[in-house]
């Protein structure tokens, strides 16, 4: 069997498959110098963490949307609309109270992290047969990222997705981890007994989604149900979603294509280009967060500007377009376009 990679061994494994293997690892060997990082370096991991790699993964999207014209092209309505709805969306939610407007978009937040993990796998089982097999590896990435989710829920973490008290209105379920818990490891065992049971019968081992699923375990269990820490949580959250995000995009929309109707992007094609890629998304991640301190956080800098409450509930929701469209638009443009006879 040919290995599916999406570029090739090395470059997959490096910048998609390794790094909740990698960040573990560190985790592991520099606990506490991890810890003091915590305690007295929290603008510099803040700034590495949040806007490096979160924020600039979500504008690392404009190389496959409103950078290619062709594409907007195709389909102009929404890439217009999605936007306009985002900000709709955010200012009728933040009517409803500051609290519901985050706790809805932390779930769509996590949503769109859970299915980012399931299309990786997609991919990376894309020259298999749709069998039992592949319904077991369905159901394992998303036991894998659904219960610690779940576990979050009602078991109090010192750590966030956005805002303080954002799943507490969740609290109030039924108690659901007795029956959820040895059901989650009925899983995992189930799909390792598969996964081994295929290798020998075949002896075909498909590694990237193996250690795509693995991996997506690890980060997901160590990140949300075995580690109580805010650092662990964004190490782990952070990088094993956006820097494999980032290379999907280089990869397919840079490194794949043609580029014959956007010809500017040649010039990310090159070993400088990649360092113009980075440049050009951090840039924008950036701008977004300096207006983030700026009008509404004040936490890691501030130009003391004070927004009006009335203001706020049109800035805020503004300001969260570019988080959300990202978050809509994933849902349309990784779809395969379908097959006419």
């Amino acid at each position: 069997m040919k290995q599916p990679w999406i570029h090739n061994a090395k470059t997959d494994w490096w910048f998609i498959l390794s790094p909740p293997f990698l960040i573990l690892l560190i985790i592991f060997l520099f606990h506490k110098q991890i810890q003091r990082l915590e305690d007295h370096y929290s603008f510099y991991t803040w700034l590495f963490l949040i806007v490096f790699v979160d924020v600039a993964h979500v504008y690392s999207t404009l190389f496959k949307t409103y950078f290619v014209k062709s594409e907007i092209q195709k389909r102009k309505w929404l890439y217009i609309g999605i936007p306009i709805i985002s900000w709709g969306l955010g200012i009728i939610l933040f009517q409803l109270g500051s609290l519901t407007f985050w706790s809805v978009l932390a779930l769509v937040a996590v949503f769109h992290f859970i299915r980012q993990q399931y299309g990786f796998m997609r991919i990376y089982a894309r020259f298999e047969p749709g069998n039992w097999s592949k319904r077991i590896d369905e159901v394992a990435v998303y036991a894998a990222t659904i219960y610690p989710m779940l576990y979050w829920f009602k078991t109090p973490r010192a750590f966030t997705w956005f805002v303080n008290n954002e799943f507490t209105w969740l609290n109030n379920l039924p108690d659901y981890l007795s029956f959820i818990t040895p059901l989650y490891f009925a899983i995992l065992i189930i799909w390792g007994l598969k996964t081994v049971f295929e290798a020998f019968k075949t002896k075909v081992l498909n590694i990237p989604k193996t250690m795509l699923i693995i991996g997506t375990y690890l980060s997901w269990y160590f990140g949300i149900v075995y580690f109580n820490n805010d650092l662990l949580f964004t190490l782990l959250n952070v990088i094993s979603h956006g820097i494999p995000y980032i290379a999907l995009i280089y990869i397919r929309e840079i490194r794949q294509k043609e580029n014959n109707q956007v010809k500017w992007m040649l010039a990310f094609k090159s070993f400088f280009g990649i360092f113009l890629f980075f440049g050009v998304i951090l840039c924008f991640a950036l701008l977004e967060e300096l207006l983030w301190e700026s009008l509404v956080w004040n936490e890691h800098f501030s130009l003391d500007l004070i927004l009006s409450e009335s203001l706020l509930q049109f800035v805020v929701p503004l300001l969260v377009v570019p988080q959300l469209t990202h978050y809509l638009l994933d849902g349309f443009i990784w779809r395969k376009p379908k097959k006419v006879n």
